[in-house]
C-alpha cells in the first residue's frame, strides 16, 4: 500500500504534538483558528488528506489508504507518539490507524462520527459540484449563486466553495471530484474488523447535540473497539461542532488532552 506525502501546516512549538485531521470536502485550514488557540502548548500539524487541499491526487481513497498516509507522516516528522484530533472522515481515518498502529497514537478525539457504514447521500452534493459551469463563473459570488438551487444551506455552500480556487482563466475545482465521487462507498462504509484488537488507549467521541452522525445507537459498537471510551455532547452544535460552538469544543479538547491554556 502506497502512501501520499500529505501536504501540512505546523503552528506552535510545544512539546505536545497533536495531529488533526479534517472530513470530507475540507483541508488542514479550516481549523487554523482552533490551531492557533492550541499552538501555545502544542505543536499542532494540520494535514490536508488525500485528494483534499494541497495534497496529492490518488484513484485510492480508502480508510487503510488515509490511514497508511497518516502513519508514513508521523514517521517523516519523527513523531513516536501523538495525539489526534479528527473529524468525520478524517475520524474514521485515525480509528483505523488506532485500531492497526495503536503504538503510534497516544489519546484520540473523534469527532461526530461513528465506526460504522452510513448511508448519506453524498452524491447529490458532488453532483452539485460538477454542475457548476465554471468556465461561465467570473465571481465566487455567481457560484454561490447557482450552487444555491441544489444546496440551500448557505454555511454548507460556504464550505464546499473554499474548494474553489480562482486562477488565471477563471476558476477550478482544487478537489477532484470524479475520484471523490467514485470513493463514496468507501468514505460512508468502514473496513472489515476482523482480527481486529481493540484500542487500549484513552479515547474521547464528541459529537454535536444537533447531528444526526454519532447517535446512541453507535456506542455499542465504539465500545467494543475503544473500551476506555469517553464521550461528550456539545449542546446547540450539529456536525461540525468546532464551528457551531468554537469555545465550548475548545474547552472540550484541552480538558480531554489535558492541555493547560
Amino acid at each position: 500500500m502506497k502512501a501520499v506525502d500529505l501536504n501540512h501546516e505546523v503552528l506552535g512549538s510545544g512539546d505536545l504534538p497533536l495531529v488533526v485531521l479534517h472530513g470530507l470536502f475540507g483541508a488542514g485550514r479550516n481549523w487554523r483558528a482552533l490551531a492557533k488557540k492550541l499552538s501555545e502548548q502544542c505543536r499542532v500539524y494540520l494535514l490536508d488528506m488525500r485528494n483534499h487541499g494541497h495534497s496529492p491526487q490518488s484513484e485510492f481513497m480508502d480508510y487503510p489508504h488515509m490511514a497508511a498516509d497518516v502513519a508514513a507522516f508521523l514517521q517523516c516528522q519523527g513523531l513516536e507518539r501523538a495525539n489526534i484530533l479528527s473529524h468525520s472522515m478524517g475520524g474514521k481515518a485515525a480509528m483505523w490507524l488506532c485500531l492497526t498502529q495503536p503504538d503510534n497514537i497516544e489519546r484520540i478525539a473523534v469527532v461526530d462520527i461513528a465506526p460504522v457504514a452510513y448511508q448519506h447521500n453524498f452524491n447529490i452534493i458532488v453532483d452539485a459540484l460538477l454542475r457548476l459551469p465554471l468556465a461561465e463563473i467570473n465571481k465566487r459570488q455567481q457560484a454561490d449563486s447557482l450552487l444555491s438551487v441544489d444546496i440551500q444551506e448557505q454555511g454548507l455552500r460556504q464550505f464546499l466553495l473554499q474548494n474553489l480556487e480562482s486562477v488565471q482563466d477563471g476558476f477550478r475545482w482544487r478537489i477532484d471530484l470524479d475520484i471523490i465521487k467514485a470513493a463514496l462507498p468507501n468514505i460512508l462504509g468502514f473496513p472489515s474488523l476482523d482480527n481486529i484488537s481493540p484500542y487500549q488507549n484513552k479515547a474521547l467521541f464528541l459529537r454535536g447535540g444537533k447531528s444526526k452522525y454519532l447517535l446512541d445507537e453507535h456506542k455499542h459498537d465504539i465500545g467494543a473497539l475503544f473500551p476506555k471510551v469517553q464521550y461528550q455532547t456539545i449542546a446547540g452544535a450539529g456536525h461540525w461542532p468546532h464551528v457551531d460552538q468554537p469555545d465550548l469544543f475548545l474547552d472540550t479538547v484541552k480538558q480531554f488532552f489535558c492541555i493547560n491554556l
